[in-house]
């Protein structure tokens, strides 16, 4: 007996494996890579632009109060804005969190759906109106980070300037010139008023501030946060196409399924015909 119940477990084990493999491979099967992996994309993007940005503003105020304004009420403008720009930042961080989880939601339900075109899934209107309603504010936020993009460029083209400056000053043309003569100055960007002092840095003062912690860290961490930004961007247009393509399958399962339910409808009804029918038949004949 022992022998038959060892053979009786181990086909019982095979077939538990069995189900638990054909359950993992349909369980994958329902997930919707493309939008998971806009989902990672987006996520990275708005991590590396919300907190190397955080971190560069900061480096940055720091940087115009040690170097370039020593008077706080000329640098009060500038401050300000960097602490709404960092308040802005916290807001994207949570919206995009949780708007990327919506999506992705979104993207788990859409391909349930198309999975399930023949079974008793049905897909409704308000459901085809949020997918469109989404289509369209994925639309708007992509023209908004576009711009956000762009805005982010602007101070890496400010500090690749200082940087390339600084470069200047260590060539050999340099040295035909006086070093002195070389300067940046902050004033002509509008980041502190032209009655600021001293407002710009020339020769040694400038290499020596091309030097400081602030400014490289805060000049790469403006790139990786542009790059974050371009990366975002990327995301949303990848968003915008499987949502586009969402609403396309959800409309025509929608028309699918209304033709399968007419169809359903004739072939009751004709059934229903000709079982009447045959009762009538029947009771004639017997009458």
């Amino acid at each position: 007996m022992k022998p038959e119940t060892t053979a009786e477990e181990n086909q019982d084990e095979r077939e538990e494996s069995k189900g638990c493999l054909e359950c993992c491979i349909k369980c994958l099967g329902g997930v919707p890579y493309a939008s998971l992996v806009a989902t990672i994309l987006c996520f990275s993007g708005v991590a590396l632009f919300c907190g190397c940005g955080h971190v560069a503003l900061t480096g940055t105020v720091t940087m115009v109060e040690n170097h370039f304004s020593r008077i706080t009420s000329d640098h009060a403008t500038l401050t300000d804005v960097v602490q709404i720009l960092q308040y802005i930042i916290y807001g994207i961080a949570c919206f995009f969190f949780l708007y990327g989880i919506i999506l992705l939601a979104e993207g788990f339900y859409t391909t349930s759906a198309v999975k399930e075109m023949h079974s008793e899934f049905k897909t409704t209107v308000c459901g085809r109106c949020i997918s469109a309603m989404f289509v369209f504010l994925t639309y708007i936020l992509g023209l908004g980070w576009l711009g956000i993009f762009g805005f982010s460029a602007v101070p890496v083209f400010l500090f690749y300037n200082m940087w390339t400056t600084c470069g200047a000053m260590k060539s050999p043309i340099a040295n035909l010139t006086s070093v002195d003569n070389i300067c940046v100055d902050v004033r002509q960007y509008g980041i502190i008023p032209w009655n600021a002092t001293p407002g710009k840095a020339c020769g040694s003062t400038l290499s020596d501030i091309c030097n400081t912690s602030e400014f490289y860290l805060s000049y790469h961490l403006y790139i990786v946060a542009c790059a974050g930004a371009g990366a975002t961007v990327i995301a949303l247009i990848h968003y915008l196409m499987i949502l586009a393509a969402n609403w396309a399958y959800l409309k025509g399962l929608c028309q699918q399924t209304h033709a399968y339910q007419d169809i359903k409808t004739r072939d009751d009804q004709e059934l229903q015909d000709v079982q009447s029918r045959s009762k009538e038949g029947l009771n004639s004949s017997y009458s």
